[in-house]
Formats: structure tokens, C-alpha cells, sequence
């Protein structure tokens, strides 16, 4: 068979790879089950003359608008050999089955002259390019192929509770670890690992033991081909809070060493009730609530945390501009318990169920809408008595600057200096309930003045003395007058202690 006979035959390959089940547009589809699939990007039809056998072939199928570029107007939709069209394929998305009436016309030509060696370059230029990138996103198709015929569904798939034990430690992607994975995916966008490959993570996670509680739901840890992660699972009735929440931590640029690592977002259907699943990076130590309550900390450990915590907040509250940009995020939700505590004592930031962020186009706070309120512990005096600017975006962020120099409190008082540090307790336990309501925590917070107290031995202590400093620029009543995420990490970084493994 001659060059310009496979040609065709690569193209239609590489259609045939990208096919993959997606949500939206339904498009006529001959070998599909009702002669219908569904997608998020395009239906297509493409038709080939065979010279070999004197037959023309016609394929329709589904195209997904993540597996082709660039995705809103894909190259392979314009595809056509104007000098030798023996083959064409047509794309479309005006309406349901678009594809069912294209009118893809085609020259049978008998007697073929050798090709023009322009066009015939530029075909095989774009036919290698096609195929690399088949290749590519072969790796991927096997995974959703291989493991359960996918059902097509308007809404995302459900599956069975049974499938995440399936093949959960047996190599899959040529052994591939879950970091390298991301690494190689988001090639350094951090915007996260495509809507496939996590739907394909997710199903094969067996869950281990339960972590951890609370309003949303629970927390377990799962492990993926001998790796471990941690599963947080959504009531169906926290489902906002959980698509705000997956939808947030893809952000464009928001991947950060002290960022909570976000590896996947699923839904699992047992048949009975659609549990919602947020898969992140599991650190052994928990919390930084938990860590406290069991562990003190030396001087420099203490530093170490505090900075990891303001570098995370920093980069959650910077706007990166450009196209591959970030918008400013303001958390809403800070606290000790939606911090974590990784290996090397440094921390990072998770739960952004309740987050904000700044669109600068419009000028506008993109709040979610969401029935969950913060934590009524850590709320800040203009989120209390309800005189918060909610159309400023600077207001979220000096909240949540408040929040910090509570956590902040938290660590240093189980500094270990010297044998001697306090008890774990959470700010403001000697002057409200276990479970404060609004009304409490606004007569101490905003009538009082109150905070949490500082004992005098910090004074003796260079670094406790200068933590208390960093805290009370923290809490000022006055939102303005509050230092910034940024500032904060620019005072803790002069603190005069070695401090290792922070960004």
C-alpha cells in the first residue's frame, strides 16, 4: 500500500483514539449502543476512499473537546487534501446528531499521479504529529478500555462501589507514580490531571481506614497501586461544596508545596445513593490540629510551620497575571483542622470548599454559593458583626490573615523551650464554649476586644517574643491595619532560626 494510501488510514487512527465518553452534545454514532454517544467537544463524520477494494468508508463518531487542539477550534475538524481528496472529515456542535447530516464530498480518482511535494510534506507532517500524539493519549484510553465499558451519560459516569477494588497496587501507565503523573500532565500549569485519568484513579482507589470527620462528610485513607491518598467523601447534600471545591484546587498556577496536592475528583454510585469523592495527597501526621494535641515543637519547628502556613496563604491570595495566570483566592475557612502537616514539618493548606476568588476582568468576587458559613472560632470582627465588605476582595483576604494569627497562637504555645510549653488548646477556650455561637464569639471578639492571651514567658524567648508581635499585627481590629499573607512571610523568613525545606 503507498504512502498516500496510509494517510487516510492515520488520520482515521488518530480519531479512532481520541474517542473517549464525555457529557453534552449527543452525535450519531453507528457502532455505538442505540447508535448514539455523548461528548463535551464535537460530533465528526469522515469518509475515505479505499482504492484497493474500489470502497468508500464512513465512520461518525463522538470527538472530546480535553483530547484535541487547540479545543475550541481543533485542528483535525479542517482537515481536507484539496489536491488529492479521496478522504475529508467534517466536525460539528450546532445541535444533537449534527453529524448524522454532513455532506462530506470525495474525488475517486483512477489513475493517481505522484503527490504534490509540497502537500504531500505538509500530510505527512501533520499525519507524524497526529500520531505522536495518538501514542500519547493511547496510554490514557487504555485505562477507561480495559477496566469497564464506559456508560454514556448526559451527567458524569457513576460506578459501582465495588470497582474501587479493583487492581487497586497493580502498575498501570508503564508503573508511573501518581507524582510523576501529575509532573508530566499539567506540565507545570498545575491546573490537574485530566477529567480521564482521575475518573480512572478514582475507581481503582481501595479505601483502607477511616481518618477523619466532619460537617461534609469523612475522610479516609486510600491507597492507589501501593500509594497511599486520602479520600475525602461528600454527603450528597454537600455537593456545592464539593464541586467548589475540585473546581477550586484546578485552578490555573495553584499547585504550591504548601498547597494541599489535589489529585483527582470522582462520584461513585452504589445504586442506592452517589457518594462525592475529592482525592488529595495523604500526610501521615494529620492535621495541624491533631499534630499539636499529641506533639510539641521545638523553636525552629515552630517557624518552619508558621512560614509554610504564610507562604501557602501568600500564593493563594497572589494574582498571577498572563495567560497562564492565577486569580487571587481568598480561603474563608482557615483553621487548624484544614491545615496539614507534612513529613518534613512543613504545612500545607487544604479545604477550599468556602473559597473565593477575584475575576479582574469584571472586578467582581466570584462567591460560591454555598450554605456552609467559616468557622465561628476563627471568624474575624467584620465577619462577625456582619460589616464586612463583601464586594471587596481585600476584606476575605484580611479574614483570613486574622484566621492565621489564631493557628499561629495555637502552634507557639506548644513551643518547647527549654522543657517548658503549654497545653494544646483552641483560641479563645477560657472565654467561650466548645461550640461558641455568633452571638458569643461577637460580644469577646468585637465588644470585648478580646484575644487570646500570651503568657509572659514568651518575652524571654527571642523567637516566641517575636511570634507574639506577628500575631497581634495579625488580629488588629482594624482590617486594615492587619499585616498581609505576603508581609508575614517576609517577617517569619528574617526570624534569626535555621529553618529548612520552606519555599
Amino acid at each position: 500500500m503507498s504512502s498516500s494510501e496510509l494517510r487516510p488510514l492515520l488520520f482515521l487512527s488518530c480519531v479512532w483514539v481520541l474517542i473517549a465518553a464525555a457529557n453534552g452534545l449527543l452525535c450519531y454514532c453507528e457502532v455505538c449502543p442505540n447508535s448514539t454517544c455523548s461528548t463535551d467537544g464535537y460530533c465528526f463524520s469522515s469518509k475515505s476512499y479505499q482504492k484497493d477494494t474500489g470502497k468508500i468508508i464512513e465512520a461518525n463518531r463522538c470527538l472530546d473537546k480535553m483530547q484535541v487542539a487547540p479545543a475550541d477550534n481543533p485542528l483535525l475538524c479542517h482537515y481536507a487534501n484539496t489536491h488529492r481528496s479521496t478522504h475529508g472529515i467534517k466536525c460539528c456542535k450546532e445541535y444533537d446528531y449534527c453529524n448524522k447530516n454532513l455532506t462530506i464530498p470525495i474525488e475517486i480518482k483512477k489513475d493517481e499521479g505522484p503527490p504534490d511535494p509540497i502537500t504531500g510534506n505538509w500530510e505527512n507532517f501533520v499525519a507524524i504529529i497526529c500520531t505522536v500524539f495518538a501514542l500519547l493519549v493511547v496510554v490514557l484510553a487504555l485505562i477507561f478500555f480495559t477496566v469497564r465499558k464506559h456508560r454514556h451519560q448526559r451527567l458524569r459516569p457513576h460506578y459501582n462501589c465495588d470497582d474501587s477494588t479493583e487492581a487497586p497496587d497493580h502498575p498501570i501507565l508503564g508503573g508511573v507514580s501518581l507524582k510523576s503523573m501529575i509532573e508530566m500532565t499539567t506540565s507545570g500549569s498545575g491546573s490537574g490531571l485530566p477529567l480521564l485519568v482521575q475518573r480512572s484513579i478514582a475507581r481503582q482507589i481501595q479505601l483502607a481506614d477511616s481518618i477523619g470527620k466532619g460537617r461534609f462528610g469523612e475522610v479516609w485513607r486510600g491507597r492507589w497501586r501501593g500509594e497511599n491518598v486520602a479520600v475525602k467523601i461528600f454527603s450528597s447534600r454537600e455537593e456545592r461544596s464539593w464541586f467548589r471545591e475540585a473546581e477550586i484546587y484546578q485552578t490555573v498556577m495553584l499547585r504550591h508545596d504548601n498547597i494541599l496536592g489535589f489529585i483527582a475528583a470522582d462520584n461513585k454510585d452504589n445504586g442506592t445513593w452517589t457518594q462525592l469523592w475529592l482525592i488529595t495527597d495523604y500526610h501521615e501526621y494529620g492535621s495541624l490540629f491533631d499534630y499539636l494535641y499529641r506533639n510539641t515543637v521545638d523553636v525552629a519547628g515552630m517557624i518552619r510551620m508558621a512560614l509554610s502556613i504564610a507562604t501557602g496563604l501568600a500564593h493563594l491570595h497572589m494574582e498571577i497575571v498572563g495567560t497562564q495566570g492565577k486569580p487571587a483566592i481568598a480561603h474563608r475557612d482557615l483553621k487548624s483542622k484544614n491545615i496539614l502537616v507534612k513529613i518534613n514539618g512543613t504545612c500545607a493548606i487544604g479545604d477550599l470548599g468556602l473559597a473565593v476568588r477575584y475575576d479582574v476582568a469584571t472586578d467582581r468576587v466570584d462567591i460560591p454559593l454555598n450554605n456552609r458559613v467559616g468557622t465561628k472560632r476563627y471568624m474575624a470582627p467584620e465577619v462577625l458583626d456582619d460589616t464586612i465588605n463583601m464586594n471587596h476582595f481585600d476584606s476575605f483576604k484580611r479574614a483570613d490573615v486574622y484566621a492565621m494569627g489564631l493557628v499561629f497562637w495555637e502552634i507557639a504555645r506548644r513551643c518547647n523551650v527549654g522543657g517548658i510549653y503549654d497545653e494544646y488548646q483552641l483560641p479563645f477556650y477560657d472565654m467561650v464554649p466548645s461550640d461558641p455561637t455568633i452571638e458569643e464569639m461577637r460580644k469577646v471578639v468585637c465588644l470585648d476586644g478580646q484575644r487570646p492571651s500570651i503568657p509572659n514567658r514568651w518575652q524571654a524567648c527571642e523567637a516566641l517574643s517575636g511570634m507574639s508581635k506577628v500575631m497581634k499585627e495579625c488580629w488588629y481590629q482594624s482590617a486594615a491595619a492587619r499585616l498581609t499573607a505576603l508581609r508575614v512571610k517576609k517577617t517569619l523568613s528574617n526570624f534569626n532560626v535555621p529553618v529548612n525545606n520552606i519555599i
